[in-house]
């Protein structure tokens, strides 16, 4: 048996969507994987009851068929579904990796990442890479066409979690299929600004990079409470707050001294708004990890 620590990721950060992501410490799906004549999946963990374990149903499914690797897999979920922490990337990430060295495939991991993007198609219906190339790769992550860009950085943040749920596909379903020349020149600066931050690890660069007026408020009037959580945590000391993927997740990039009195000021308001959240104080991370049993 072989296992993998996959981490959570959380995509777009504001001026970059579709492309950056960047992989948390915390929190991370486990994916334990053996041999088997046919692909077989156990979910347990959080949210794992509305996470169906029919293998063509299942991220982790089509990553054994794409990797020919038949597997009894057992998903232990630390991340969420429908949290906009690259849930589904988590336990795709890590299947990849688990499965191409049980059966000594002898891909590299960036070889990975489309295989594992393969997964996602049957959540958000493409296969996008944003969330699985951090997953695997860690630091933070570039995904254009012509492959996958990987920093490490070692960013603070804070990535609150509301009870609530936002869908993949009704998230992308309010992106608009256009906006002002304005509007993206603006993002392309801020998503430069983000980039140089993230190589000298400087939140204060990166909060600003953060800011996007194309996507980013179109999403956010999915997530109640959105705008008093952004503002408690900037009044705490965040550097920059953005939706996290498509949501409902709240992203707030930080100094490390000012994570708490971030973390409980989001937790607060969504509670001043009548929802239960929980908020992970974490950091730009590495990618998954493979431990032979």
């Amino acid at each position: 048996m072989l296992t993998v620590r996959a981490p959570a990721t959380s995509a777009n950060l504001g001026s970059g969507f579709d492309v950056f992501g960047v992989a948390l410490e915390s929190p991370a799906d486990v994916i334990r994987v053996e041999r088997a004549s046919e692909t077989r999946i156990t979910v347990t963990g959080a949210g794992s009851q509305y996470i169906p374990e029919d293998p063509d149903q299942n991220t982790v499914g089509a990553v054994a068929d794409a990797l020919d690797a038949p597997a009894h897999i057992k998903i232990d979920k630390g991340v969420r579904p429908s949290s906009g922490l690259g849930s589904s990337a988590a336990s795709a990430a890590g299947a990849a990796l688990a499965l191409n060295a049980l059966y000594a495939r002898g891909l590299s991991r960036e070889e990975l990442v489309p295989i594992a993007a393969e997964g996602e198609a049957l959540v958000s219906g493409e296969a996008h890479a944003d969330n699985v190339a951090p997953s695997l790769l860690g630091g933070f992550t570039i995904v254009t066409d012509d492959g996958v860009t990987q920093v490490d950085s070692e960013i603070p943040v804070v990535a609150c979690l509301p009870e609530t749920s936002v869908s993949t596909r009704d998230a992308r379903g309010v992106v608009p299929d256009s906006a002002p020349l304005e509007d993206v020149v603006d993002t392309v600066g801020n998503a430069a600004t983000l980039t140089v931050g993230m190589t000298r690890n400087d939140p204060v660069l990166v909060g600003r990079g953060m800011n996007d007026a194309i996507v980013t408020p179109q999403r956010t009037a999915l997530i109640d409470g959105y705008e008093q959580v952004r503002e408690a945590a900037l009044e705490a000391g965040a550097t920059g707050v953005t939706v996290s993927g498509a949501g409902p997740g709240i992203l707030a990039v930080c100094r490390e001294r000012d994570q708490r009195a971030i973390a409980g000021s989001m937790v607060d308001a969504f509670d001043g708004v009548g929802i239960e959240s929980r908020a992970y104080q974490t950091r730009v991370g590495e990618g998954a990890r493979l431990y032979r049993d």
